[in-house]
């Protein structure tokens, strides 16, 4: 292929970046359709887009396949009929094996000037790895995990945090305004390293919605006039908007499992090799015991909102 500047391939024009994006021509691929990836996969369908997908469990791709989109049996074979592959799986050792696969992954069917979008919550380190290699195969990569639940899936409302090229990301911005409101972090690798911090935070104010509900029951408060209460005050968050209510329902299966944020507050936690690039985030430390303890209890599949039932298990109001 042809070189650009600084001895990068040189974009095809005719076929993904930077052919102007349009429903109708710009032809898709979705990996991972659980209950975001889904989600994410139907907003494009909508808005006109030709979609490939697939799915390990392929009768999981009934709904998307019956709204018109296309089933491959490969994530070679979902990028071999793509101009952007989206992916988004469970965990980096998924993202690993649906992208760069010698001979199944995206990479292996994705043609010179196509666009890798991962959206799974991964590892900045592995991003950047597959946008090096994406880039030697004549190709773009953005990392770009998401923040606002199945809620933001579903409505079209997530915040989505990009890294790579600016220009690829700035691309994909019509694909983007049909999945929530993107933002462009910096160089590969910013996307998960934004997604880390945001898990942080998340996590936090989970810990503290759950210990307050749980003390408002204790001390024998109406919890939904509390939760109403306090919800225009500074303790107003979009995660109480999220989760309080399934909180106080005692709805913990509804969301992603638990599991991930276990996942994502691990990798913020984690030491170099050579022992020297500690992060010190006790915050962080802490929630994810809570956020494990769920899992140790048989909860795993819970979603966030169920780590109430770790704080009344400490205090013996619940079993």
């Amino acid at each position: 292929m042809e070189e650009g500047r600084k001895g990068e391939p040189a974009a095809a024009a005719a076929f993904g970046f930077p052919a102007p994006v349009r429903a109708g021509a710009t032809r898709l691929g979705w990996i991972g359709i659980g209950v975001m990836g889904g989600a994410m996969a139907n907003h494009l369908l909508a808005a006109g887009y030709a979609v490939t997908v697939f799915a390990r469990s392929p009768a999981k791709a009934e709904s998307l396949v019956a709204a018109g989109a296309s089933l491959a049996d490969s994530p070679a074979a979902v990028a071999a009929a793509s101009d952007v592959v989206f992916t988004m799986v469970g965990n980096p050792g998924d993202v690993r094996q649906v992208v760069l696969d010698p001979a199944t992954g995206v990479l292996a069917g994705l043609r010179p000037g196509g666009v890798l979008v991962d959206c799974t919550s991964s590892s900045p380190a592995l991003a950047r790895e597959i946008s090096a290699a994406a880039r030697a195969a004549g190709c773009y990569a953005v990392d770009a995990p998401v923040s606002g639940g199945d809620v933001g899936a579903s409505e079209g409302t997530l915040a989505i945090f990009a890294g790579g090229d600016e220009s690829v990301a700035a691309w994909l911005a019509p694909l983007f305004g049909h999945l929530g409101k993107p933002t462009y972090m910096g160089p590969p690798g910013s996307g998960q390293s934004s997604k880390i911090a945001n898990q942080i935070a998340v996590a936090g104010a989970v810990v503290g919605l759950g210990e307050s509900v749980a003390f408002a029951n204790a001390a024998g408060l109406d919890a939904p006039l509390f939760l109403d209460a306090i919800s225009n005050g500074a303790a107003g968050s979009r995660v109480m908007g999220i989760f309080g209510d399934r909180v106080l329902r005692r709805e913990f299966m509804s969301g992603g499992p638990v599991r991930y944020i276990i996942k994502d507050l691990g990798m913020a936690l984690e030491v170099g090799d050579d022992q020297q690039d500690a992060n010190v985030l006790p915050g962080a430390a802490l929630y994810r015991q809570m956020f494990s303890a769920m899992a140790a209890n048989g909860d795993g599949d819970m979603c966030l909102q169920g780590l109430i039932t770790v704080v009344e298990r400490l205090n013996g109001i619940r079993k």
